[in-house]
């Protein structure tokens, strides 16, 4: 993990980031109403543990967790590893903190997170490391939490922790730990749910009135 002035470009702009072509994410949000973060990687519970060890801010030890499935003996490795890392730099500030522990991308869901607020698209969240992404873009935006749904209290250890830093109420609690971003789709259905029930269910008035009229075709659902 060494910093890198990509990784503060992509935070910075709002804009993802890929190690090969920079995806045009303009065309992507006039395209979608809402978007979801996950990710897929081997060693970034790691990462995501020092950004939050920094930024929440948490004790490292409260942050370090089993990650893939490490065993007590390897917890102790990893929570080592971090150390080290961590006295590396005293970074606090949260672009200094994610060009020195984060990952491409980590970076490009903090950007996701910030150019969806930026065009007014929610955007769901998915397990830890998805956390410790939007824990960046909020940090650099406070303003940007009110787009944020976040989807799942994942298991891994520091997850519950890193919500309550940012004062989230998931949508769910299974024990997930796959990551990959199955816990942000599972909550789909839900905010689409939650969207019908304001826009398109009746009201009591509705009723006594008589004036209830079935939906267009376009807008019913099943």
């Amino acid at each position: 993990m060494q910093p890198s002035s990509k990784i503060t470009d992509a935070a910075a702009s709002g804009q993802p980031v890929s190690l090969g072509d920079v995806s045009d994410s303009l065309v992507l949000l006039a395209v979608f109403d809402v978007v979801a973060i996950g990710e897929m990687g081997i060693g970034n519970t790691t990462s995501a543990a020092l950004l939050m060890h920094r930024l929440a801010p948490a004790p490292l030890a409260d942050c370090i967790g089993a990650g893939a499935g490490l065993d007590a003996a390897g917890v102790a490795r990893k929570l080592a590893v971090a150390e080290r890392a961590a006295l590396r730099s005293d970074a606090t500030s949260p672009l200094d903190v994610l060009a020195e522990f984060g990952g491409y991308e980590i970076a490009m869901m903090a950007g996701a997170v910030l150019g969806s607020a930026g065009r007014r698209r929610p955007v769901i969240i998915d397990g830890f490391i998805a956390t410790a992404a939007a824990l960046v873009a909020l940090r650099l935006r406070p303003a940007a939490r009110d787009y944020c749904v976040f989807s799942h209290r994942s298991a891994e250890r520091g997850h519950a922790l890193l919500l309550e830093a940012l004062d989230a109420k998931p949508y769910l609690d299974l024990g997930l730990r796959l990551g990959e971003g199955t816990g942000a789709v599972m909550a789909v259905p839900l905010l689409r749910a939650a969207a019908a029930i304001l826009t398109e269910m009746a009201d009591l008035s509705d009723v006594l009135a008589g004036t209830l009229e079935p939906l267009p075709a376009d807008r019913q659902h099943g």
